[in-house]
C-alpha cells in the first residue's frame, strides 16, 4: 500500500479543489499483490532458497536456473490482484475466475500445459451438544494451479490454512524435491485427513443423538436431526465429487502428475473412499433416527389419545346421571327418596371406579 506521506498530499489536493469550485476526484488507491499472498518461495532439489521473493521474481529465478518451482499462496485475492499473478504464470482465464469466486464443486480441469484443482475444506464447529447447534459443519475452498515449475494455491474460508502442509513439506526435502505435484497430492492429502477428524468427531455426535432417540420417554426434536443431516449433506457435497478428480490423477490423467506420486493419490483416494462410505452411512443412519422419532411421536399421541378417551369415558357417567335428574320430571325414582342423593353419588362412584379399573387394566391409563 502506498505510503502516508504520498495519500496525505493527494487527499488534501483533493479537498481544495472541492473548495475552489472544481470537481474533485479522490484518486484510487490500489491494494498490493502482496497484500494477498500468504507466501511466496522458491524450491530447488527440495529445499527453500533464502529471502523474499516477490512472484515475478521467483519465477524467473527458476527459470534462469532451469529448475525448482514457485510455490505461492494467495488468501482471497480479487480479481485486481490475481491478474498480474495470472498473466505470470501463464493461467487460463476460466480457472481464474473460478479461483476468485470460489463456490465451485470439487474438480480438476486441464488447461494446456496446467492443471486446476479445487477442494472443498471442512471445520467442524464446536458447540456444547448435537442436539442443540445450529451448524455443525463450515465449508471453505482450496484451489491449485499446478505448472511444470510453479504451484498457485488460492484459499476462501478461515479454517482452509496451508502454513502447516508448507512446514510439512519443508522438513521432507525428499518429498518436495519431486516437484509442484507433491505440493499437490500434500493438500489433497490434508483436506482429506481433515475429513477424517471430522467424520470421527460427527460420527459421535450422532452416538449421542441416537442413544437420545431411543432412551425411555426421552423427548427429542426430530428438527435436530433434520438439522445434523443437512450438515451432513453439505459434508458429503464436500466429499463425493472430489472422488472423481482424484481417480484421474491416479489413472495419469496428466504428466504434470509423475509416477511416482500418483502411487501416493492412491493412498489418498483410499481414505476418501472411506469418508465417503461413512458419510452415506451416515445420511442413512439419520433417515432412519427421524423415522423412529416420528414414530416414537405417533406413538406417544396415541398414548394421550387413548388417556383422553379414557378419561372422557369416565367423565361420561356422572355427566349423563346429572343430566337425566336435571330434567325436572315429578315422577323420578327415588326423587324424594331420603337417602336418594347418597345413593346417586355412591352410583356414580361406583361406575367410575369399574371403568377406570378396567382402562388402568387394558393400559389405556
Amino acid at each position: 500500500m502506498p505510503p502516508l506521506s504520498r495519500i496525505r498530499p493527494a487527499i488534501k489536493a483533493a479537498g481544495n479543489r472541492a473548495l475552489n469550485g472544481r470537481p474533485s476526484v479522490m484518486p484510487r488507491i490500489r491494494v498490493p499483490v502482496s497484500a494477498y499472498v500468504v507466501d511466496c518461495a522458491v524450491y530447488v532439489d527440495g529445499e527453500r532458497l533464502k529471502g523474499r521473493w516477490s512472484h515475478d521474481a521467483a519465477i524467473d529465478e527458476v527459470r534462469a536456473r532451469g529448475e525448482g518451482f514457485v510455490w505461492i499462496g494467495l488468501h482471497e485475492p480479487t480479481d485486481d490482484q490475481i491478474e498480474g499473478i495470472a498473466d505470470t504464470f501463464g493461467l487460463h482465464e476460466l480457472a481464474v475466475e473460478d479461483a476468485v469466486h470460489a463456490h465451485n464443486r470439487p474438480k480438476l480441469e486441464r488447461y494446456d500445459d496446467s492443471l486446476f484443482m479445487v477442494l472443498k475444506t471442512v471445520c467442524y464447529v464446536g458447540h456444547a451438544e448435537p442436539t442443540s447447534a445450529n451448524e455443525i459443519v463450515e465449508t471453505g475452498e482450496v484451489q491449485a494451479f499446478v505448472g511444470r515449475d510453479f504451484v498457485v494455491t488460492v484459499r476462501h474460508g478461515r479454517h482452509s490454512g496451508l502454513q502447516e502442509v508448507r512446514r510439512r513439506l519443508e522438513a521432507d526435502p525428499e518429498q518436495l524435491g519431486l516437484g509442484p505435484a507433491a505440493v499437490l497430492h500434500a493438500i489433497a492429502d490434508h483436506v482429506v485427513d481433515t475429513y477424517l477428524d471430522v467424520v470421527e468427531t460427527i460420527e459421535d455426535d450422532i452416538d449421542e443423538m441416537e442413544a437420545e432417540v431411543f432412551a425411555p420417554r426421552s423427548a427429542m426434536d426430530p428438527e435436530q436431526i433434520y438439522v445434523m443431516k443437512r450438515e451432513i449433506l453439505e459434508l458429503r457435497r464436500a466429499v463425493m465429487p472430489l472422488l472423481k478428480p482424484l481417480h484421474k490423477i491416479t489413472e495419469g490423467y496428466s504428466s504434470l502428475i509423475p509416477h511416482e506420486v500418483r502411487s501416493y493419490f492412491r493412498d489418498v483416494e483410499d481414505h476418501l473412499s472411506s469418508v465417503a462410505e461413512r458419510v452415506a452411512g451416515f445420511n442413512e443412519l439419520l433417515t432412519t433416527l427421524v423415522d423412529a422419532v416420528l414414530a416414537k411421536t405417533s406413538m406417544r399421541q396415541n398414548q394421550d389419545m387413548r388417556k383422553i378417551t379414557a378419561y372422557a369415558a369416565i367423565i361420561t357417567v356422572p355427566t349423563m346421571i346429572a343430566g337425566i335428574y336435571g330434567m325436572n320430571f315429578d315422577s323420578m325414582p327415588e326423587l324424594h327418596w331420603r337417602f336418594g342423593y347418597p345413593a346417586v353419588i355412591v352410583v356414580i362412584l361406583a361406575l367410575c371406579g369399574l371403568l377406570y379399573r378396567n382402562f388402568r387394566k387394558n393400559g389405556w391409563l
